[in-house]
């Protein structure tokens, strides 16, 4: 923690949790704003379904990939300066989107926006364990984690708008806006939270030493496990929405958000919870609430659709309520994970990123193509994807000092 915490943020604690909040977001917001142009953006430049998934499998692996140095750079470098060259990256990435005229464009634009989106989300954690202790982290972790929500929940509804009433380039112009607001908000606003003291050398050697010495770490790695799969549960659903929400819900596109709101919902109540309880319950029971409610709420998920043909009125319930546990338990479980390289938080947080964008890229590029096409399959793969959360949880348990 930096010994200078307290003077470095003036204002109240929420303003900067809006601002990491605004950085971590840019991500899924760039995901979800162009779901519901998915078919017309394949008429537009004539490319196949498996093309057009392509450009979200790419931009998953250009994020996993790069999220491995958002976090090393920047406990060399500080905070401040990964940050605001990732939007700014970001925003070029954006506007070459927006000038896409073929499929093969679009690919790699979307490849480069992946690379330069996750510098918020990985850097965000790392500046709020830089800033507070680990009960006030949990609790600006929470914030965070609501006001994350928001974007996801309006994206699709402002994609859907601009696709229908602007066309699809649209949706990536407003990606330029945004990444612009962005970088001169942080320009103005955000401090260097590292400690001189802190900073590591960037050197070739010393990084690949500490990225092995993390993943030889049992408790790190079951901790990232823990977190990060069970959130493939959900966002299983979010990358076949496309397919699940008009081929076996027959919702319009401009109708998605629904899903979005029923989801984001459960995970800013669960957030909110979250910091409620932090320091008046034993993390290891609120994580242990968060998998109970996952695995209850997965089960009935499996059992309605096994045994009723999917219908909007029932579908989305246990989708917001699975998203709700896992955003009860993910704040403490990410701190934790953190806390077991505390001078490398800033590569720990990296690993953790990589190995859950990883996870999401393979979702996205493999099992979401197979399985999409059934309720009944993408149902039970998220009730086995909470199913190696829960283990790696109970094997890390009773490991944690």
């Amino acid at each position: 923690m930096n010994p200078n915490a307290q003077t470095l943020w003036p204002g109240p604690r929420w303003t900067l949790a809006l601002l990491l909040a605004c950085l971590g977001m840019i991500g899924p917001f760039s995901i979800d704003t162009y779901l519901p142009a998915f078919a017309g953006i394949a008429q537009s430049v004539g490319a196949t379904p498996v093309q057009m998934q392509q450009t979200l499998s790419s931009y998953l692996l250009g994020f996993a990939v790069m999220n491995l140095f958002h976090g090393a750079l920047s406990d060399s470098l500080g905070r401040r300066p990964v940050v605001l060259a990732g939007v700014a990256l970001f925003t070029l990435a954006s506007l070459g989107c927006a000038l896409s005229q073929t499929i093969g464009q679009l690919v790699f634009f979307r490849a480069l926006q992946g690379v330069s989106a996750g510098s918020g989300m990985v850097v965000s954690r790392a500046i709020i364990r830089d800033m507070f202790p680990p009960a006030d982290a949990q609790r600006v972790m929470s914030q965070v984690t609501i006001y994350f929500g928001v974007a996801p929940a309006v994206a699709p509804l402002v994609g859907g708008f601009l696709f229908v009433h602007a066309g699809w380039h649209s949706i990536f112009w407003l990606l330029v806006v945004l990444g612009a607001a962005l970088g001169l908000a942080n320009w103005r606003w955000l401090p260097e939270t590292l400690h001189v003291s802190a900073r590591q050398p960037f050197q070739l050697a010393d990084l690949m030493r500490g990225y092995a010495g993390l993943l030889r770490n049992p408790r790190f790695v079951a901790l990232v496990f823990a977190s990060g799969v069970p959130f493939n549960g959900m966002f299983l659903y979010v990358l076949s929405a496309p397919v699940f929400l008009s081929e076996h819900l027959h919702l319009a596109p401009t109708q998605f958000f629904w899903f979005f709101v029923c989801n984001i919902s459960g995970i800013m109540g669960g957030a909110w919870l979250s910091g409620r309880l932090a320091g008046r319950i034993k993390p290891r029971h609120q994580i242990r609430h968060g998998f109970v409610i996952m695995a209850v709420t997965g089960l009935l998920n499996v059992v309605l659709n096994l045994l009723f043909t999917p219908h909007v009125a029932w579908a989305l319930v246990p989708l917001g309520l699975f998203s709700f546990g896992w955003a009860l338990m993910v704040p403490v479980v990410t701190l934790l994970a953190l806390d077991q390289a505390p001078e490398r938080r800033g590569m720990a947080s990296s690993v953790q990123a990589c190995v859950g964008s990883l996870a999401n890229a393979a979702v996205a590029g493999v099992v979401a193509p197979l399985v999409m096409h059934s309720t009944q399959a993408l149902a039970l793969t998220s009730l086995a994807m909470m199913g190696v959360g829960v283990v790696a949880w109970l094997w890390v348990k009773p490991r944690l000092d």
